[in-house]
């Protein structure tokens, strides 16, 4: 008679025991501050919730890390629940996640900015949910445009004069490591990023129109890309050629160069405890092409998304909210200058303080250049890749803009299938 009891306090107890704790895997990008932010957060969420969270790194080149993902995704591997995705990429990818609407409330949703959002709708699903914004920036040592008495450059043609002038008087004064200007020529991903703000700014276009023609092959594209080319071994390094992000910014925080092109992650640490150039930086827009051009910095970013194939899609979901809410954005703002997709965040003063060049970037973003990856779907890839194969054959020395650009235009419209992408 007293086995009941005792039966019964033994089923209450297995009741009410909690459920098992996922085990949650994250991919982050390597770029920067990038992956011990994402651990830090990620880190925070788990103790929040009592579930695990596995950090793996990804390459820092965004073009080998979508082939990682391809083929992750492509076997339909449950290896990683939260996946770090470019902003062009919801449209080559989508298909793999779930949609986040049915994961995140109408508050949360309508706390970002709605043009960013809106970006990451496929087939009206929400693929991934935005985390922080980019555009192209040009950094510049102060103290040596004050030594020189040289103004920020407006124009590229501008830029070129400066970068030459004060390397060469800086060289002759001793310092022979100098370089006028850093950015990323390597044949990836960033270099597309690059030549097209090159191209746009002069006015020649954005590689493909809104309504799907190829533009590419034009005058002003081939003026900016020859352009460039002449900065090679003059004002850039020969390595140029193969840097990506972090190569140009270790040129230009060892105090090696005048100018970098780069995204604002590169704030925060130009400005280390460490970095020899601290206090010494000052940030811009990129130059106009010419007098009737404009400044035009390719619009970037990153998002989280969940995986479909993912064994604990709630908690999964759960971790993307936590990292993309406003408390985590403004943390990462203030430490790693990582700027927010949640318009409230700019306002804070903390952020604000950390990061004074964030008032006047909302122009620098409202202006920003989109690459082609909404009008040609699935193909973006390769027309990028195309693209930037282009760009650096010329930046190389292997024929001039204007015959690599005509060349590309006869692949380009080979990749369109009757005339559609």
């Amino acid at each position: 008679m007293k086995a009941l009891p005792i039966l019964a306090a033994l089923a209450l107890a297995m009741l009410g025991r909690a459920v098992p704790a996922a085990e949650i895997a994250i991919s982050c990008g390597a770029v920067g501050q990038e992956l011990a932010l994402c651990r830090e957060g990620a880190e925070a969420w788990a103790e929040r919730t009592g579930h695990t969270v596995t950090v793996v790194s990804t390459p820092a080149s965004a073009t080998e890390r979508l082939a990682l993902y391809q083929q992750l995704l492509a076997a339909q591997a449950p290896d990683i629940d939260v996946f770090q995705i470019d902003v062009i990429w919801p449209g080559l990818l989508g298909a793999h996640f779930v949609d986040l609407k049915t994961q995140a409330d109408a508050e949360s949703l309508a706390a970002h900015v709605p043009a960013i959002l809106a970006n990451n709708v496929v087939g009206n699903r929400l693929v991934a949910m935005p985390w922080f914004t980019d555009t192209g920036l040009l950094y510049y040592r102060k103290d040596l445009l004050d030594k020189h008495g040289a103004a920020v450059p407006a124009t590229w043609q501008a830029l070129t004069e400066t970068a030459a002038r004060i390397q060469a008087a800086e060289r002759a004064a001793g310092n022979g490591r100098l370089w006028g200007y850093v950015w990323q020529g390597r044949a990836y991903e960033g270099l597309t990023c690059n030549a097209l703000e090159w191209i746009d700014a002069h006015g020649g276009g954005t590689i493909v129109g809104d309504d799907g023609a190829v533009t590419v092959n034009n005058p002003r594209a081939a003026a900016a890309l020859d352009l460039a080319a002449s900065w090679v071994g003059a004002i850039s390094p020969p390595g140029v050629l193969n840097y990506q992000e972090e190569e140009a910014r270790g040129v230009f925080q060892s105090g090696n160069a005048v100018f970098m092109r780069n995204w604002p992650y590169a704030w925060s640490l130009v400005n280390g405890a460490d970095s020899p150039v601290r206090g010494r930086v000052g940030i811009a827009p990129l130059p106009r092409g010419g007098p009737d051009g404009k400044p035009s910095g390719a619009l970037g970013g990153q998002t989280l998304a969940v995986s479909k194939y993912s064994r604990h899609v709630d908690a999964a979901a759960d971790l993307v909210l936590y990292l993309t809410g406003a408390d985590e954005q403004k943390r990462r703002a203030i430490v790693g200058s990582f700027n927010p997709t949640i318009a409230a965040v700019y306002a804070d003063p903390e952020v604000a303080a950390a990061n004074p060049f964030l008032s006047g970037l909302a122009d620098a973003v409202s202006g920003a250049v989109a690459r082609p990856s909404r009008v040609t779907g699935k193909r973006y890839n390769r027309v990028s890749t195309a693209f930037w194969n282009a760009v650096h054959a010329t930046l190389s020395g292997d024929g001039d803009g204007a015959a690599n650009l005509a060349k590309l235009e006869k692949d380009l419209d080979r990749l369109r299938r009757g005339g559609r992408w």
